[in-house]
């Protein structure tokens, strides 16, 4: 028996067989990179996960300014002594949406445009759509719908409700405002003349002024003062 030709052929028998040894390592890098890639977010960013955390970060401080809160800079002192020139305020801007509408004693910011200026205001409501507003009394004060209005607990210690007589019906819609420094403050008074009447029309309200944020010292939330609290509501017949 020719034993030697016999070898050649167990030795190619003996060995492994193919189908028992692991899968070749020359795609094993590039899987398990793309699993690495899909594995941790923000790897695919340019810049990687900081960068993205931070235009993430700057998309929802966008989306909150835009339709939620707003910063506003007081830029003079006609809001004394409650709003300082410089303090930061953060302005509700859900305020008046699904129905609600300024109140009187609410501290607003708007858009004078067409009216103040073109700029951004900041001011008191005094009268809302229908209400009679005439300054002053006997004593000094101002009248809403002919009650007698106490603002000694905002007023700027010193001023006078109003150095300027007016006897006005705030037309439907619109708002009649005042600042709490009325000696500085260039408000609807001023503008009683001009188109408009100095009378702000609600759409062009931004929203309320809810809190000082800055500076810390002074940080508070702006209620609502309880002086107009007793107006009555105004005559169904009132118009401007």
């Amino acid at each position: 028996m020719d034993t030697e030709a016999q070898h050649p052929e167990r030795d190619r028998s003996s060995r492994p067989s193919d189908a028992g040894q692991p899968a070749s390592d020359s795609a094993g890098p590039e899987g398990r990179s793309r699993f690495a890639l899909l594995s941790r977010p923000g790897s695919w960013f340019p810049g990687g996960r900081t960068t993205l955390t931070l235009l993430l970060c700057l998309l929802f401080l966008l989306l909150v300014s835009t339709f939620v809160l707003r910063p506003f800079q007081i830029p003079s002192g006609s809001m004394e002594r409650g709003l300082r020139i410089g303090d930061r305020v953060l302005v509700n801007k859900l305020a008046y949406r699904f129905g609600a509408a300024p109140q009187r004693g609410d501290i607003v910011v708007f858009d004078g445009t067409g009216y103040f200026g073109h700029a951004d205001y900041v001011k008191r409501v005094v009268g809302v759509g229908g209400d009679h507003v005439v300054c002053c009394d006997e004593e000094g004060r101002i009248q809403v719908n002919g009650r007698p209005v106490d603002e000694s607990g905002f007023l700027y210690p010193g001023d006078s409700p109003s150095a300027v007589p007016f006897d006005v019906v705030v037309p439907r819609g619109r708002l009649f405002l005042l600042g709490d420094h009325r000696s500085r403050s260039s408000d609807s008074r001023d503008h009683l003349g001009s188109p408009g009447g100095g009378m702000i029309p609600v759409d062009d309200v931004i929203g309320r002024a809810d809190w000082i944020v800055w500076p810390f010292g002074h940080a508070t939330g702006l209620d609502r003062p309880g002086a107009y609290a007793r107006v009555p509501a105004a005559r169904a017949d009132a118009h401007g």
